[in-house]
């Protein structure tokens, strides 16, 4: 008999079998006997299968981090989570705001993508981030490998520069590089694919993740056909109307222009831009090529597609605003030594590019034997102009309306124009088509309360969002209070939509409107004098919950801007500088400060 002194079986296990095994007849022990042989093996194949799934490599974790101002850097994060998604990695993509910076410890592989504004300052919602990494907390990062995508415009000075930053702090820290930074201009779909592909190589070949998908294996970044247009793909919007705005006598030439998206199925919202390609002026075109030498009507390959030399100049290449690269290899061109000294001391450059263009370079430094193929290579991609749209879809249907200032200036003894705002004021006549796609703006947005009160800072054409704010909240019927600060030169020519805003306030939609015309008396008053005269109410509606807005110049208004509003809140709000700093950074946490300036 078995027994529990006699087997491994417990009392009751081997009272169990005794009983089976008394009634079972020879038959039925054979089958026994050889179902648990069987079973036994099965279970060894089970055990062996496990193990190799447990000695398999599994997939790496990357944790995508963006830091946006506009929603490029945004775009390209939510691209690489699904690239990397699909080559069989797990990705986890947030917004730096969102991100609590200690994690960082945690992390063993991360990717960042940001873009720079202002003075090489962070986007509004890397600033924490940034700001903890280059202070006395941050911890030592020897286990995290990482990879930078800076995007910029290599016509500012601090180009990419926060991109920069974050490589070389993250290095500091003791982090290691996946792969090197890449700083993108303007036309960086080349550049992004490229290290899309580096990146997710790199990855696998850290965790040896053979037999998942590799790089090559998944479509291209933005390879895949879409249904509607996009910043590749524009579409040719109809002009519609184009109408200037100033009064008889005003110094400013703004253009209100409508268009139409008429079978584009393009969509957008208030605080989105539309992108539109330009064309350079043909005069400026021809001085070029005459002063080069060269031949209009020459053969030339872009884009794989053969054109001329003049179309190529006309419709691709940037010539009226010069960067580093392009003065660089100029000098290296033309052995000028003037250049040369030039490029070896950052501000002396950046002053002396100010203002001038390609026609200025090929005077001050001829280079002898250029063809038409030297020439295109040296310069950089005509990129497109982003312009705040001055519409509601939910008014407009399938329209969208533009406020565009035409520039026109002299500089170093030459008459100068801005690319795209002298070709839509002067060139686009009704009926003619401008190629377009939006661009959506994440972070400058509507709140969904239709009951929050907003504060909207927007003077000259910083105030086209704020119409497409108006003409949402009106279709919407919110009931939330609405604030607006707006400044111009003069109140009888420069009152850009003087007659809605007016009757927007008639109507009770507008609950306040201050403005500030610098030009109508001695002392210039601009709209960071109207904040700091109202700094108790301004103080007020924001203790309540109000939504803040600014619009417009990045250079001076939004600072000065930034400023007045510290001011209000110390001298309203009763708080010392660095409590000002810190109230109006979580006003920016909450998305109710944002930024939409350039």
């Amino acid at each position: 008999m078995i027994d529990s002194t006699n087997s491994p079986l417990t009392h009751e296990q081997a009272d169990t079998l005794n009983s089976l095994l008394e009634t079972l007849e020879p038959q039925q022990f054979d089958w026994l006997a050889g179902f648990i042989a069987g079973w036994q093996a099965s279970l060894s194949a089970e055990r062996a299968t496990a193990a190799k799934r447990t000695d398999a490599p599994q997939p790496p974790s990357l944790t995508v981090l963006y830091g946006s101002q506009t929603g490029n850097a945004e775009a390209l994060a939510e691209a690489l989570g699904q690239r990397a998604n699909a080559c069989g990695i797990t990705a986890n993509v947030i917004d730096m705001a969102d991100y609590k910076p200690r994690q960082l410890k945690h992390e063993t592989f991360v990717a960042m993508l940001t873009s720079t504004h202002g003075e090489g300052d962070p986007p509004d919602n890397a600033l924490d981030l940034h700001e903890f990494l280059h202070g006395r907390k941050a911890p030592s990062l020897k286990h995290l490998k990482y990879a930078v995508l800076g995007l910029g415009d290599t016509s500012y000075e601090h180009f990419c520069q926060t991109g920069k930053d974050f490589d070389s702090t993250l290095a500091a820290l003791g982090g290691t590089r996946l792969v090197d930074r890449v700083d993108c201009d303007v036309d960086y779909d080349d550049d992004v694919e490229a290290w899309f592909e580096s990146l997710l190589e790199s990855l696998q070949s850290e965790v040896g993740a053979a037999g998942l998908p590799t790089s090559t294996d998944i479509p291209a970044y933005g390879s895949a056909t879409l249904a509607t247009h996009d910043r590749r793909t524009p579409f040719s919007a109809q002009v519609l109307d184009n109408l200037i705005l100033n009064g008889r006598g005003s110094s400013k030439e703004t253009r209100h222009i409508e268009m139409s998206l008429v079978g584009s199925g393009l969509s957008y919202q208030p605080g989105d831009a539309l992108g539109i390609y330009p064309q350079n002026d043909p005069r400026l075109v021809a001085n070029i090529i005459e002063h080069l030498g060269l031949d209009p009507d020459a053969t030339v390959t872009t884009d794989n597609t053969d054109t001329t030399l003049a179309s190529a100049l006309r419709h691709q290449r940037e010539i009226t605003l010069l960067t580093r690269p392009v003065v660089e290899r100029w000098a290296e061109l033309s052995g000028n030594a003037t250049l040369q000294t030039l490029v070896e001391d950052n501000a002396q450059l950046r002053d002396w590019m100010k203002g001038r263009d390609l026609l200025d370079l090929i005077k001050e430094a001829p280079v002898n034997e250029l063809d038409a193929d030297s020439l295109l290579e040296t310069l950089r991609k005509l990129p497109a102009r982003l312009y705040s749209i001055a519409s509601s879809q939910a008014a407009v249907d399938e329209e969208v309306h533009l406020t565009v200032d035409a520039v026109r200036y002299e500089s170093h003894g030459r008459y100068r124009e801005g690319v795209a705002s002298t070709w839509l004021a002067d060139r686009l006549k009704e009926d003619d088509s401008v190629p377009v796609y939006i661009e959506h703006n994440k972070h400058f947005r509507l709140p969904d309360d239709d009951e929050a009160a907003l504060i909207m800072i927007g003077p000259g054409t910083g105030v086209a969002p704020f119409r497409a704010f108006m003409q949402e909240r009106e279709e919407r019927e919110a009931t939330g209070a609405n604030w607006l600060f707006f400044g111009a030169q003069h109140f009888q020519t420069d009152f850009l939509y003087q007659n809605e805003w007016l009757a927007w306030r008639r109507q009770g939609l507008i609950d306040r409107l201050d403005v500030a015309f610098s030009r109508d008396q001695d002392e210039k008053i601009y709209v960071q004098h109207r904040l700091r005269e109202n700094a108790a109410d301004v103080w007020r509606w924001l203790e309540k919950g109000a939504y803040l807005y600014v619009c417009g110049d990045a250079e001076r208004m939004a600072p000065d801007v930034h400023e007045a509003l510290l001011d209000v809140v110390v001298e309203a709000g009763g708080k010392s500088r660095e409590d000002a700093t810190d109230y109006l950074r979580e006003l920016t946490r909450q998305k109710r400060y944002q930024r939409d300036i350039y």
